[in-house]
């Protein structure tokens, strides 16, 4: 959905024709793998710590200084450590939502005693982006959203808006960002969110609206069939704007995840 909200016909190309385009992402390539592969990596060794994995074994177990730095960074990072409750790391959970089938991947979702649910979401970016920004991110609106819809499948009782909190937690520099959800923000993004799903079910077979700004080109790897150059951006400066883009992120696909019961 945010490839959608981003360029409308690169969502078109990836989703809609499942367009096989080997065009490289980002340069070097090797480099931009291996960064794919740390933050793999560093997902897996936080998903074994709240499983309740050794801390040690986990930490000898890391041979890439990147990777070291962020599960120092994590490993300080107190707060979520003493966050009370039901630890559900790597949770995919399946909501049908006005009729469509939505899935989300939650780093880490805790069940707090006071009835409180909170989306912990780990970011292997440089630096923290804006609170503007993150606020605007597909991901803020839907995870929130399918929580709150969720919630009686899943935790077998109803979760308000209002008991709902995201934070964001930066590797890069140990920035956390809560956002806290309202009825109010529930309404608009369920809106919102049905609006986009019916807004593509309802677009033609024609080529669909390239992205407004080509910044964000130089990290797709369609870029060549778009007209917008075909020299990949540097990895050297990859904004974390362009993440996105570039696949920084997990993937998953609706085999992925398990449909909760209602």
């Amino acid at each position: 959905m945010q490839d959608y909200v981003d360029c409308p016909r690169r969502f078109q190309l990836r989703y809609v024709e499942g367009q096989a385009w080997p065009g490289v992402v980002a340069e070097p390539f090797l480099e931009n793998e291996r960064q794919l592969e740390r933050g793999a990596w560093f997902h897996r060794l936080v998903e074994r710590h709240q499983l309740g994995m050794d801390e040690a074994l986990l930490s000898a177990s890391i041979d890439d200084p990147q990777v070291r730095d962020w599960w120092d960074a994590y490993l300080a990072f107190e707060w979520v450590h003493k966050l009370e409750g039901g630890h559900y790391p790597e949770l995919a959970l399946d909501v049908e939502l006005g009729g469509y089938r939505f899935a989300a991947k939650y780093d880490l979702l805790v069940d707090t005693p006071n009835g409180r649910v909170v989306i912990v979401d780990w970011k292997t970016y440089p630096y923290a982006p804006s609170r503007r920004w993150f606020a605007g991110r597909l991901q803020t609106r839907l995870y929130r959203l399918l929580l709150v819809e969720a919630a009686r499948g899943f935790l077998g009782r109803e979760v308000s808006s209002e008991q709902v909190t995201m934070v964001y937690w930066v590797a890069g520099d140990g920035r956390a960002l809560d956002f806290e959800y309202s009825l109010q923000q529930f309404d608009e993004d369920r809106v919102f969110v049905l609006g986009l799903v019916r807004e593509v079910m309802e677009r033609g077979d024609g080529e669909w609206p390239l992205a407004g700004e080509d910044r964000r080109c130089g990290y797709c790897e369609f870029r060549s069939l778009c007209g917008r150059g075909n020299v990949p951006g540097s990895v050297d400066v990859l904004c974390v704007e362009d993440a996105n883009s570039a696949g920084w992120g997990l993937d998953f696909g609706f085999w992925d995840v398990e449909e909760v019961g209602f």
